[in-house]
Parts: C-alpha cells; structure tokens; sequence
C-alpha cells in the first residue's frame, strides 16, 4: 500500500510537490492521547505541477491513527483551500480515511463543519477533485459529494452509514458501497486502479481551466467554426468543457476525441 506522499508523486510532475504544515500535529489531550504519534497529524498537503499546471493536493495517510480526520488535519485542509481560492489554482484530494476522530469529539465534528463550508465557498470559484481511495465513509463521504469531480479505486468504498445496516444489503447481495455501484448511481465519475485514475486527472486537467475567469485555449485548436458529421447542433465556442449531450460520438468527432465523458457507467451513451 502506498503512502500518501507516494501516491502523490506518481501523481504530480517530478519534483515540483512543496509541501506545507509538514510539522503540523494533534494538539488534543483528551483521553490520553499522548502516546499516539500523528506526524503531519494524518494529512499531507501542499502544491504542485501536473504537466505544468498549478494544483494544491492534499492526501490522507491511513497509516497514522487510520488517516481520521480530527482539528488540526480539517484545518491543514481548509488553510489548503483558502490558498487555492487566492491564487485561483484547482484543488485536489486523495481520499483515506476511517473518518472521524472519535478521541477529539466536538473539536472533530466542527472540524467536519470547517471543511464543508470552505468546500462551499470553493463551489465555481475553483475545480475541486477528489479520489476515493480505501475507505470513505460517514462525514467523510459528504467530501465527494462537494467536488466536481470524483473518481474512484475499484477496491475502494464510499459510505455515510455502514452498508450492512441496510436489510438485505450484504456484499453477496448488493453492497452499496464499493466503486461500481457508486458509478452506477451516478456519484463517482471514473472507476479504474490507481494508474487508470492518473491518467485520467491528467487528461481532465489539460482541458480544465484553472478557475471562475481562465479562458484556457489549446495550442492546437482548430476552426471554432468547422462542421462535422452525424450532428445538428450548433455548439457554443466555450463548450470544450466536459457536458453531457445526447450525441457523445459527435461530440467526439467535433473536439479532436478530447471530449471527457463524466459519470460514464450512469451515463449509457458515451465515447472511448
């Protein structure tokens, strides 16, 4: 199993990930945990470059006190966001978690509390991205279901309440809580292993733009205005950006097969 500073160097450019809040760790004293380590307190954070293009990431270590999540991990997280938001840059989480920090009680929930809001405020000011790795369960799920974008381990699980405490959903029936059924209902854009899902942010961020006022181009853009086959619809000049239409194998033709089709598994109809 990889750590978190692992999975994110296979993920950005080479050398170029500066991490922040490195000597960051739990200042809680309640019931005794002193004796528990929590370097970093559980969360790596910082920022990088993938194909030359600015991101803030932040991962979750599963290897210290479970990757859960208590005050001082939420408040890596939100510092995070507010530098992303300021510099206009997309965010990126690596997702887990056992979620929260049962030892901090209060402290943790409002830290829960913490990370929504600024997820909030985040909302189309900057692209927010998020990859499900291992468990995600609780408040932790919520996180998800706040950015535009998600993807997902195929041996990872994404839950609020446990899925065994639902009648008759067992994993020999039907546990709602791994990659395909999540895909399936439409919560998770892209299900693959760990390289598959890489591959794919690389794709979604050399089309993304940066945020609320980027108006990235590409180098090789071809006539705005060029017709194509098998469709009937004029497309604006802004939609290179990923949208559903009926018609995804047009959409394909019409922007050069760079067309990324999210929610591809609830989604019946979409191009390779």
């Amino acid at each position: 199993m990889k750590n978190a500073k692992d999975r994110i160097s296979s993920l950005l450019d080479p050398n170029s990930f500066v991490e922040l809040g490195a000597r960051v760790t739990a200042r809680s004293t309640d019931f005794n945990p002193g004796a528990k380590k929590a370097p970093s307190d559980g969360v790596v954070t910082g920022y990088g470059l993938i194909d030359n293009h600015l991101i803030y990431i932040y991962a979750q270590d599963p290897s210290v006190l479970g990757g859960s999540i208590g005050e001082m991990h939420a408040k890596k997280i939100i510092a995070l966001y507010k530098l992303a938001i300021s510099t206009g840059a997309p965010i990126l989480g690596l997702l887990d978690s056992i979620g929260l920090r049962l030892e901090e009680g209060t402290d943790a929930l409002h830290a829960f509390a913490g990370i929504y809001q600024i997820m909030s405020k985040a909302s189309g000011l900057i692209p927010q991205m998020s990859v499900v790795y291992g468990k995600c369960g609780g408040g932790l799920a919520l996180i998800p279901s706040l950015s535009d974008f998600t993807f997902m381990a195929k041996d990872a699980e994404l839950f609020v309440n446990s899925p065994n405490a639902l009648t008759g959903n067992v994993e020999t029936n039907n546990d709602t809580s791994l990659a395909q059924a999540k895909a399936t209902s439409g919560n998770v854009d892209f299900v693959g292993d760990e390289t598959e899902i890489i591959d794919e942010i690389h794709k979604l961020m050399a089309v993304l733009p940066a945020n609320n006022e980027d108006h990235r181009i590409l180098a090789d853009m071809d006539d705005l205005n060029r017709s194509s086959e098998n469709t009937d619809i004029d497309l604006p000049r802004f939609s290179r950006f990923a949208c559903i239409f009926r018609n995804q194998t047009s959409l394909c033709q019409r922007y050069d097969h760079r067309f990324i089709a999210t929610g591809r598994s609830y989604h019946s109809h979409y191009c390779e």
